[in-house]
């Protein structure tokens, strides 16, 4: 399962039924999951933990230094993803930084499409699908079920909501809420993912909730005060509804608008 030509270092830790292919380089501080294969002329570098079943194309470059000029060798410095990703060609993933926390995160059953980039300090979460190109930058948080259209880019420390969705080219500099649908450079919200949220089986009263806050933050005129107020009116009967009005107020970046 791991062809003659791959070079490991002896302290990797290596799970089950864990395939690497030709000319692939696992370094020192390396963990692998079982049941994951990493693909010909890959890269992982640690330290950096990958859980079981992720699937790793060629040419990646996982747990690289990151790209920060304050960036010091031998810091707090490491890379976490879960299980079940699939990580297409010539994507790269770098670790954290000390003054970021020390981590990038990828959790569990995501999708990444070729020759994209998940920065240093980067906390993506599950079931996410980034199309080719999408990029994040550093300290970007992406919270679960969120698609990204290809060549997406998003600005440092932009956080997106659960089920949110960008389309092709969107450049984001604001934070997301969930649920919402942006479009554009800069990004503006165009709509609510209503088809997402009906592929999850989210009930037609919780839906009718989230397209009212969309209106009432987006269609109706009012200011932020007044919107955050209209939403939370929703947000008492309607937990989508709430994880909107909870976004807004936590956001530290501002939302889209």
């Amino acid at each position: 399962m791991i062809d003659p030509t791959a070079i490991i270092d002896p302290s990797a830790e290596i799970g089950t039924d864990v395939t690497i292919g030709p000319w692939a380089w696992i370094g020192p501080g390396v963990e692998i999951g079982s049941g994951t294969h990493i693909g010909h002329h890959c890269v992982v570098k640690g330290p950096t933990t990958l859980g079981s079943n992720n699937r790793i194309f060629p040419f990646c470059s996982i747990g690289e230094d990151p790209q920060d000029k304050k960036f010091e060798p031998g810091g707090e410095s490491r890379l976490e993803i879960g299980h079940g990703n699939t990580i297409r060609e010539y994507c790269s993933i770098n670790r954290g930084t000390a003054v970021g926390g020390g981590v990038t995160r990828l959790g569990n059953d995501n999708w990444l499409m070729s020759y994209c980039h998940i920065a240093h300090d980067c906390q993506v979460a599950n079931h996410t699908v980034f199309a080719n190109n999408a990029s994040l930058a550093g300290h970007v948080e992406i919270d679960d079920f969120v698609i990204l259209g290809g060549f997406t880019g998003v600005h440092q420390f932009c956080r997106l909501g659960e089920g949110s969705f960008s389309a092709i080219a969107s450049v984001i500099v604001r934070d997301v809420p969930p649920f919402v649908i942006v479009k554009g450079n800069t990004a503006r919200p165009r709509t609510i993912n209503s088809e997402g949220l009906k592929r999850r089986d989210v009930d037609r009263d919780s839906i009718a909730a989230v397209k009212r806050s969309f209106r009432a933050l987006y269609r109706q005129g009012l200011g932020l005060e007044e919107a955050i107020g209209a939403i939370e009116l929703e947000a008492a009967e309607h937990p989508h509804a709430r994880q909107i009005f909870e976004f807004i107020r936590a956001s530290k970046r501002g939302i889209v608008r």
